[in-house]
């Protein structure tokens, strides 16, 4: 099979992976503030009130987080072309795309654990001014987290891209050769 005919599953199963990691990292700021999602998201959103829960929540990383499955999963899927052999190529589009994800927790994580070491009452963030919140450090601990996972995905982009530069280069190393059909310049 040709890669160019396995790219756009690929950039589909790129689109889901990150719609489930946005649905599961919402699981993650709901708990911190229930507040971040009825009070700015679930409004962004318009989440129906009957789904504004962890389901809403989970609805809303999806909504927000699928997309960049295209972001990122074209120029990962441009730049795993160059790898030789159709189960290498796909195999280093989902490590690299497992890298994106793993990156992007990362940097989302660290960013909560900044919020909680640095926000505090009377020590908010100047984005916080003027918004009227239930609880304003924990809503603005959730948004750190969310601003900070942004961050992760282009930082994990360019780390997967790092991937498939590798497994291009040992794809090249490892992979034979195509045989040529031409003998002594003669064509038959």
């Amino acid at each position: 099979m040709n890669k160019l005919l396995l790219a756009p599953v690929l950039i589909g199963a790129a689109c889901i992976m990150a719609g489930i990691y946005g649905a599961l990292h919402d699981q993650i700021s709901y708990t911190v503030s229930t507040g971040y999602f009825h009070e700015f998201k679930f409004i962004q959103f318009n989440i129906a009130p009957s789904l504004q829960n962890r389901l809403g929540a989970a609805i809303v990383g999806w909504l927000a987080s699928w997309w960049m499955g295209i972001v990122i999963g074209v120029p990962i899927c441009l730049s795993a072309l160059t790898v030789r052999g159709i189960r290498a190529f796909i195999r280093a589009f989902l490590l690299a795309a497992l890298t994106v994800i793993g990156v992007t927790l990362l940097i989302g994580l660290t960013g909560l654990a900044i919020g909680f070491l640095i926000i505090q009452d009377g020590n908010l963030p100047s984005w916080m001014v003027g918004r009227d919140v239930t609880d304003p450090v924990s809503f603005a601990r959730a948004g750190m987290m969310h601003d900070f996972s942004y961050l992760g995905g282009m930082v994990g982009l360019l780390a997967g891209a790092a991937v498939v530069i590798r497994q291009a280069v040992t794809s090249r190393r490892t992979a034979p050769r195509p045989v040529s059909h031409r003998s002594n310049g003669f064509h038959e």
